[in-house]
């Protein structure tokens, strides 16, 4: 018979009745909901389905071992039996989560220090080598419940949280998480009113949430069919076999249920949460079915043509967002506009104020509660009939809802915290710091920022073209890190930097910055933003501060352009990896006889050809090539090509739909450099550079070439704070 495991799915609180209803629709056995997750049996085929298939799971694991231990000898120990290599070799990463309630051993850090002891000890000792700790992406996660002094070692197949579906490109303030905003629409019975034909509308859309989840449950979409990694790709259990057959089944069940999706649409009054939404829906590749746009509350209204269906929204409820007096109107707003114009309809509202959703004035015919991270919040369910309505106690006189929006959401001008100030302080010191150097060096793109105070994680670009443009990054918080404070601080922030940069609000750009993985990074983010011409030394260069993940021109690079600009003159130029080829539009003005620039997104090479054109190079010497560079490479040397220079920066980690195999730069940069050095000439030099922070460059696989680290002399004055911002080396033939 086949061999039944035993498994753990964890998820949110009060989530785990309907995660367990989802489990056993998915097909899993010896279903037993628990507290913070729901335990399941089934093959192995089942839990790799689980992580495809899950709206709700955080994460699945694979209990490994249970024992009790009160000291941190009893915890290694414990650790120390398991044979950790039926699971992972000694070259591949891990990392270790755990969390600990009511127990002797009460330090979450040093308990992972303890066991990663263990698992390195034994690895040493059987191998005399060590696996090497990892936190981001590592190959294997391991997960340590410590919970009244007994602990479970699981195997964390999921490897990042299930919830994060990697369509959201783009985030605003407070959003909702993926698996959050599909509890709600089941709770609301999105699947049954979808079922029927339907309509959803979103009349608050943010980053598009409810929206893309929606059509994910109305196409029969898999949740983590956009997601390039998981927890269980290095797993020594895994079977590649069964996991392309679950992508082929979800890609067909995509295929087919996308034509079963009714109308769902979203608004909000900000255009620029539209055009958020709208990047995100691009992301989830749903642009055919969702339409979002920009329109205030007021003029919110159902298309004659739908069929009644669920009107959904999560308004502020003053947890976060502003006073809960100045918010009871926007409620006020919500229940008027559903008793006037969507008659007929389902709708929910959810939010963590009972009072605020008095104001709905309709009687809710059910409610249930679920956690918005620490928030207890309700999703209240109404009938909008007739008979359901009620005067509520404050549903008189109603204020403008556009005013009390600015209110509730908006920091007051001028009206800076203490956190503000130092940072208006802090940008004002380090812009007379660079102005020097920027006006010396003919600088019109540089680093302002770069999370210099702690509190303000951000990174701040200025880009000086036609206009001054402001590209600012904010790095996404830890999850130690209070939301409701992250999110005053950005608005701090955001209030700041138009003031003493001197540019309107226009001109100024934010995105969360995130790990990407695999395609995702090549993909159009929206179609908000449009194209910028700034300058670089002789150069010039289209840039984009909305659309993209990133605007086109790594700014850390800038120093390694120009050295290319110096000394290809005369050369037969190669950039691989070559994202929007300003390395190339360097090199041919320098002086280049020929260039090849290989990448695998046309949109990027789209995007190189312009620049070119934009420099006047002629494209009869300048060759662009779409195509894995791996690939390429290979038949490159097949026909003898040869270069005097050439520039390599690839990604730390692709899995694009265009590549039959996974890209990693950690083990696959020794057989990157060696085919690259087949094609560069006698007296040739390759720069290789990589952004990956934990990168160890193979020099003793590499004992054909002059390896010479020049790191420290491609950082620039604007990144001196941040020195790891890439490594660069400098590689001849011996």
């Amino acid at each position: 018979m086949p061999q039944l495991n035993n498994y753990f799915a964890t998820t949110a609180k009060d989530m785990e009745l309907i995660l367990a209803d989802e489990l056993e629709q998915i097909g899993a056995l010896q279903v037993k909901p628990a507290a913070g997750g729901v335990y399941f049996e089934g093959e192995l085929e089942m839990a790799l389905r689980v992580c495809l298939w899950s709206r709700l799971a955080n994460r699945v694991l694979v209990p490994l071992a249970r024992y009790a231990a009160q000291t941190p000898e009893q915890l290694y120990a414990g650790a120390l039996k398991i044979d950790w290599s039926k699971h992972f070799d000694v070259s591949n990463t891990f990392a270790i989560d755990a969390s600990i309630r009511r127990s002797k051993i009460n330090h979450s850090r040093y308990a992972e220090q303890v066991i990663k002891d263990a698992i390195v000890d034994q690895f040493k000792e059987a191998t005399d080598e060590r696996p090497n700790v990892q936190r981001e992406q590592p190959d294997i996660r391991i997960n340590a419940y410590i919970n009244e002094d007994k602990v479970t070692l699981s195997l964390d197949l999921s490897g990042d949280s299930l919830h994060r579906r990697h369509y959201r490109t783009e985030s605003v303030e407070a959003p909702l998480k993926e698996n959050l905003a599909a509890a709600i629409l089941i709770r609301a019975g999105w699947s049954k009113i979808a079922a029927e034909g339907g309509a959803l509308y979103d009349p608050m859309c943010g980053s598009g949430t409810f929206l893309t989840e929606a059509a994910m449950m109305a196409g029969d979409i898999a949740p983590g069919l956009l997601r390039e990694y998981f927890g269980f790709q290095a797993w020594k259990h895994f079977n590649p076999t069964i996991w392309q057959r679950l992508i082929k089944e979800a890609e067909y069940r995509r295929e087919k249920g996308l034509h079963n999706i009714p109308p769902i649409t979203g608004s909000d009054i900000s255009i620029k949460h539209a055009g958020i939404a709208k990047a995100n829906i691009k992301a989830a590749h749903l642009t055919d079915v969702i339409k979002a746009t920009s329109l205030p509350l007021t003029k919110v209204a159902p298309d004659p043509s739908w069929k009644p269906g669920l009107f959904i929204v999560n308004p502020p409820y003053g947890e976060r967002l502003g006073d809960i007096k100045q918010l009871k109107p926007l409620y006020q707003e919500i229940g008027s506009i559903l008793k006037a114009r969507f008659n007929g309809w389902q709708a929910s509202v959810f939010t963590g104020n009972v009072e605020l959703a008095f104001n709905v004035s309709l009687k809710s015919h059910k409610s249930y509660q679920l956690f918005n991270g620490a928030i207890a919040c309700k999703v209240f369910n109404f009938s909008v009939t007739p008979e359901r309505h009620f005067e509520g106690q404050h549903a008189s006189q109603q204020q403008h809802l556009g005013d009390n929006l600015k209110k509730a959401l908006l920091p007051t001008p001028g009206d800076w915290s203490d956190g503000a100030t130092m940072l208006a302080n802090r940008l004002r010191k380090n812009i007379k710091k660079l102005s020097p150097w920027v006006k010396k060096n003919n600088i019109h793109c540089y680093r302002l920022y770069d999370a210099d105070l702690p509190e303000y994680a951000l990174a701040i670009d200025v880009y000086q073209g036609e206009k001054k443009w402001v590209h600012v990054q904010e790095y996404e918080a830890p999850k130690t890190i209070d939301e409701a404070k992250s999110i005053l601080r950005l608005r701090d922030a955001l209030a700041v930097m138009p003031e003493v940069l001197n540019i309107p609000p226009q001109q100024l750009s934010l995105k969360i910055r995130r790990r990407q993985k695999g395609h995702t990074q090549y993909e159009k983010q929206g179609t908000e933003g449009g194209f910028h011409e700034v300058s670089e030394g002789q150069a010039k260069f289209l840039v984009n501060f909305k659309d993209y993940l990133d605007t086109g021109l790594f700014l850390d690079h800038r120093p390694i352009r120009f050295w290319i600009g110096e000394h290809a003159g005369g050369k037969q130029f190669l950039n691989l990896f070559a994202y929007t080829g300003a390395a190339t539009v360097h090199a041919a003005l320098g002086g280049a006889t020929t260039s090849t620039t290989v990448d695998m997104s046309k949109t990027y090479l789209d995007w190189a050809k312009n620049n070119f054109e934009l420099n006047h190079l002629n494209l009869d010497k300048h060759q662009l090539i779409r195509a894995n560079c791996m690939e390429w490479l290979d038949t490159a040397v097949e026909e003898q090509k040869k270069y005097e220079l050439i520039f390599i920066d690839p990604p730390t980690f692709s899995n694009s739909k265009r590549m039959d195999n996974v890209f990693d730069i950690q083990r696959d940069h020794v057989e990157l450099i060696n085919k690259a050095a087949k094609l560069l000439s006698k007296k040739g030099t390759m720069i290789f550079s990589t952004n990956f922070r934990k990168f160890k460059l193979n020099e003793a696989s590499l004992t054909h070439l002059a390896v010479q680290n020049i790191s420290q002399k491609t950082i620039s004055k604007d990144f001196e704070r941040n020195p790891k911002i890439h490594y660069c080396w400098s590689l001849t033939h011996r």
